[in-house]
């Protein structure tokens, strides 16, 4: 069997003929696999969803419950025959529940990684190397001018801000799913134990990370009902990328505006959304972690897609591996990641 009966490009998304299912697709359709519930990944209105339960719940928390009309959870590591495949689903690190989907058939496994990223994050489970013969990449970061710092370093970097300036509020943009869930639980585990005040649009997903044992401390609601922006100095506040551009962000005293994110070492794009404080805190692989993961998969065939695909596929074809672009479409460039 050759990979392109396996798995090819249609316009609703990743066809698997012999499975008839489709991973992460763009249009609604009746059979679905779905990596982890970012929205460029996870859209409702297919007719049934297969995924792991922590990405069932998340979909139900942002969608509603009838996100789909069936769903089924799938265990990590457990075979499940869909049609005449069998897909296993593995973790990618990315976010709480994020996955890895092999799919085999006739003697030939390819692996959809989705998302993905190898940093040690507390907030999700820790990325799963999955031999294979043919291996799908993200490119986000797939340009050898990224290479992501420590993120205990940059967490480090804003706790010296808050003691630098005790009169001034700290507001940290994150992404609501999995991102700003990241920067508490590494805020804690460096030690600080104070209020984390957070938006509103972050409190059904940081309730949810407690349930399934993240433990995020004391957080409190960025609100301010009664008393003055003073009451928020010395403050972090946690909220989503676009609060900051609307009435919400002005309640807070004289704010740092900090913003997680791996392209905040892009010094422009800190630049265009006035950022005072950048952090480099990404959710993705780095340049030299997406070439060790290609190495390590085994794979003689290496697919890539959604993000700097060029690059990656030289680098592949100067390291005698067979690659090419798969040119997906409706997948963001997350500029919030």
């Amino acid at each position: 069997m050759r990979g392109h009966d396996l798995l090819h490009p249609r316009p609703e998304g990743l066809y698997c003929p012999p499975g008839d299912l489709y991973i992460d697709p763009v249009r609604p359709v009746p059979r679905a696999l779905i990596t982890h519930g970012h929205g460029d990944h996870a859209r409702p209105g297919n007719s049934a969803v297969m995924a792991t339960q922590q990405t069932l719940d998340i979909m139900a928390i942002r969608y509603g419950a009838d996100f789909a009309q069936t769903s089924q959870p799938a265990d990590w590591g457990v075979p499940q025959k869909v049609g005449d495949v069998t897909v296993t689903f593995h973790p990618a690190g990315h976010v709480l529940g994020s996955a890895q989907i092999a799919v085999e058939c006739g003697g030939l496994r390819i692996v959809a990684s989705g998302d993905y990223k190898r940093r040690h994050d507390p907030s999700c489970q820790p990325f799963e190397l999955v031999p294979c013969d043919i291996f799908i990449t993200e490119a986000t970061f797939a340009l050898p001018v990224f290479r992501h710092p420590d993120s205990k370093a940059e967490i480090a970097k804003l706790l010296r801000s808050v003691r630098q300036f005790p009169d001034r509020t700290h507001m940290v943009g994150a992404y609501a799913l999995g991102k700003a869930q990241r920067v508490i639980r590494e805020l804690r585990d460096a030690g600080y134990d104070e209020p984390i005040y957070i938006h509103g649009a972050l409190q059904k997903l940081c309730d949810y990370y407690e349930t399934q044992g993240v433990a995020l401390g004391a957080l409190l609601p960025a609100t301010l009902e009664k008393g003055s922006k003073k009451d928020f100095a010395g403050t972090v506040v946690v909220g989503t990328p676009s609060s900051f551009a609307d009435r919400w962000a002005r309640r807070f005293a004289d704010p740092v505006a900090a913003f997680a994110s791996g392209w905040m070492g892009v010094r422009q794009r800190a630049r265009q959304r006035g950022v005072e404080l950048p952090l480099i805190i990404s959710d993705h692989c780095d340049w030299d972690e997406l070439c060790v993961t290609i190495e390590e998969t085994g794979a003689g065939e290496i697919w890539v897609t959604h993000g700097r695909e060029e690059a990656l596929v030289r680098w592949c074809e100067l390291n005698g591996l067979r690659a090419q672009p798969l040119h997906l479409v409706g997948y963001e460039d997350e500029a919030e990641d």
